[in-house]
């Protein structure tokens, strides 16, 4: 009898152990197992298209916005693009010459107060800052009491020539009184003048308004480039005080070698990339061709009117340009959009999940041509036109793509 319960008791660790086992295998390897220990295969399709599971794994990665943000993943469409008949040129951004100010003053005097910094936006007849000067002072009554005189001289004028025409008055007197009168009338035209190139107000003048401080105001709507005078410094006539420039006309300057002149003509494409702005494409068309040489490289200007200004541009600002010759375009992608795996060449399609994560495919593309830091390419099977792709990170997708898979396998 007690031999029989020691069997039975022994039995029952056996199998205790042997359950044990099999959880701690199914725990450690993330597979499902029967008590005998063999995985249980899992057959079902994450898609519904027919196939197994971990064929959709090597043919689709899944990426949420986060890790977009974080690989730096653009997605955008196939855009076409020249990628043989071109020049290439450097140039830097430029404005019309009646784009740009220089502001000075006809008086020389003190700066009383400056209203502006350099970034600023100003108005046409925007006042920048006040000057101050005894001068100025003089110049007020010294045309106050030449508008007074004037009024006098004028009314001597009238009566004068009422009494010659009614042949009264000599001809002495009313010519006279005339010379006086057209004399004081030009000398007051002079100070009022003046007056105006100092920014102020005749009128105000008139009415005994005596200012201590003229305004300095702008020539031009613009942006404030340069400020080059302080509170209390003493400035001579023609000084320059502030620089403004007019970025609305904005455009790329270019410099083009004389053995590649015969090829540029107005209206042609300019695709350039200025480096300050992160190399972000832009597009401008030639409208000015210049007809003179510079010396030291022998080149000659050529001015293009960019048709996607950003914000951000600034004159003086270094371009690299290529100008368009032939119209030839062809689909192509950035660079880093593209990956090759031993003989074989890949870009990847996106697609939009409904919960907002992208979906990518890659498909096999044949290579054309490589240029400026653009590949021309073909896809190797037919897609749905207007696809998105993405247009950066290739690399970090198929290594993402490959460590799923090895996740997977495993």
């Amino acid at each position: 009898m007690n031999n029989r319960i020691n069997i039975y008791i022994s039995m029952a660790l056996m199998i205790m152990l042997t359950l044990t086992g099999c959880k701690k295998h199914d725990e450690t390897d993330g597979h499902k197992h029967d008590a005998s220990g063999n995985e249980i295969k899992n057959t079902a399709s994450t898609k519904g298209n027919g196939k197994e599971n971990e064929e959709d794994h090597k043919e689709e990665l899944t990426l949420t916005k986060e890790q977009m943000t974080i690989l730096k993943i653009e997605v955008d469409t196939i855009s076409k693009r020249n990628m043989s008949g071109f020049i290439q040129v450097n140039g830097q951004l430029g404005v019309p010459p009646q784009n740009e100010a220089v502001v000075t003053t006809t008086l020389g005097a003190n700066i009383n107060s400056i209203k502006i910094v350099e970034g600023d936006k100003v108005k046409k007849g925007q006042t920048l800052a006040y000057i101050s000067h005894p001068d100025i002072i003089t110049m007020q009554t010294d045309y106050l009491q030449t508008y007074n005189k004037l009024i006098f001289l004028e009314q001597d004028f009238n009566r004068q020539k009422k009494l010659y025409d009614a042949n009264v008055g000599s001809g002495r007197d009313y010519q006279k009184a005339q010379s006086a009168f057209s004399s004081a009338k030009g000398l007051a035209k002079g100070y009022e003048s003046q007056l105006r190139l100092l920014g102020m107000s005749p009128k105000s003048v008139r009415e005994g308004n005596i200012s201590q401080v003229a305004p300095i105001r702008s020539s031009i709507d613009g942006y404030i480039e340069k400020v080059q005078v302080k509170s209390g410094q003493y400035v001579q006539p023609q000084t320059p005080l502030f620089e403004i420039v007019n970025i609305e006309h904005i455009h790329a300057d270019l410099m083009v070698f004389e053995k590649d002149i015969s090829k540029i003509k107005n209206g042609q494409l300019v695709q350039f990339n200025v480096e300050a702005l992160g190399n972000k494409e832009m597009t401008a068309k030639i409208y000015a061709v210049g007809k003179s040489f510079e010396e030291g490289p022998k080149a000659l200007h050529v001015h293009a009117e960019i048709e996607n200004k950003d914000k951000n541009l600034i004159p003086g600002m270094y371009v690299n340009a290529r100008i368009i010759t032939d119209g030839i375009l062809e689909q192509a992608l950035p660079e880093d959009a593209i990956f090759q795996e031993g003989e074989t060449f890949y870009a990847f399609i996106a697609e939009r999940e409904e919960d907002g994560s992208w979906g990518f495919t890659p498909k096999e593309v044949i290579v054309k041509s490589s240029s400026n830091g653009f590949t021309a390419f073909d896809f190797k099977d037919e897609i749905q036109k207007g696809m998105l792709v993405a247009q950066s990170g290739a690399y970090y997708l198929m290594a993402e793509m490959k460590k799923s898979e090895a996740e997977h396998s495993h």
